[in-house]
């Protein structure tokens, strides 16, 4: 189903972490209009903290209590989260486009408040990418009709996307890497092994795994967050965090980050405090436009 749409949105806040439910309350207050793009469980990072003491005023708290906290807080301001998963956000001059699922939403300031992703790249995933291997399988799809493809999913939204391409795709390959959560098509075949090295020359020509080796056209990494660098293009990284100014302002016009994403120390305060700030300058930005 698709989430509420408007014309243009004024800022679209991508991450319900703590950084992107603080953009989202902060933006809120100064009345402008939002969308949130995330979870309705909001972080499973926060769920599974047994204690937090270092949260000015919550002290002594379990993560799933401050959790309910947000919630009540987001709830109280009318804040709904749209539970699409965005694969990808364009810069188009005075505004951008995000695509989410299958639909495309126009704001005119983004907040990235992604995270970081813990898993380690693959050897061989970055240096072959959009040369075979890719994050976005529905996207990319129509590029491997007729064509062997592996999935490597982390998530039960793997399993959807590896159903979409199975329709397409001569034969798909899946690795279940936390296990299997939902149900696959027939003609998937799943494969219970540990993925190591993406092989190829010019393009991807297979996967190894522990046990054996698997031939392919395209190989799909699909994680709970995608890169930043690969979710925006032109967004400068430095050593794998996004490089801000004390604005939380990135090195694209209109579009600001905050939260782990941008760099240690890995702390739900100073996601917190960055998300004010992102929306802040968000707000400014738009009204001096």
């Amino acid at each position: 189903m698709r989430c509420p749409l408007e014309k243009r949105y004024d800022i679209a806040i991508i991450g319900t972490g703590p950084a992107g439910i603080s953009a989202a309350i902060n933006a809120r207050i100064r009345n402008k209009s939002i969308i949130i793009f995330g979870s309705k469980s909001l972080t499973d990072k926060l769920t599974k903290a047994p204690r937090i003491d270092n949260y000015l005023g919550f002290y002594n708290v379990s993560g799933s209590k401050l959790k309910e906290n947000f919630q009540k807080h987001i709830d109280s301001m009318g804040i709904q989260i749209c539970e699409e998963k965005v694969k990808a956000v364009y810069a188009l001059g005075d505004y951008f486009s995000i695509l989410a699922n299958d639909n495309m939403y126009e704001a005119s300031t983004v907040i990235l408040s992604t995270g970081i992703e813990f898993t380690k790249s693959l050897k061989g995933e970055l240096e072959y990418l959009g040369r075979g291997v890719g994050y976005c399988a529905t996207c990319d799809a129509p590029l491997y009709k007729g064509k062997k493809v592996i999935i490597v999913g982390y998530n039960e939204e793997a399993e959807e996307e590896a159903n979409f391409v199975s329709e397409i795709a001569q034969q798909l390959y899946y690795l279940p890497m936390k296990g299997l959560r939902g149900k696959l098509r027939g003609n998937i075949e799943v494969i219970e092994d540990i993925p190591l090295e993406i092989m190829g020359g010019d393009k991807v020509k297979s996967l190894k795994l522990k046990n054996r080796e698997v031939e392919a056209d395209g190989i799909f990494i699909l994680k709970d967050s995608m890169p930043p660098s690969q979710l925006v293009p032109g967004l400068e990284i430095v050593e794998g965090h996004i490089l801000v100014s004390k604005a939380m302002a990135t090195n694209i016009e209109g579009c600001f980050a905050a939260g782990d994403c941008t760099g240690r120390p890995y702390q739900y305060m100073k996601a917190a405090g960055e998300g004010q700030v992102a929306a802040l300058s968000a707000v400014s930005y738009l009204d001096k436009k």
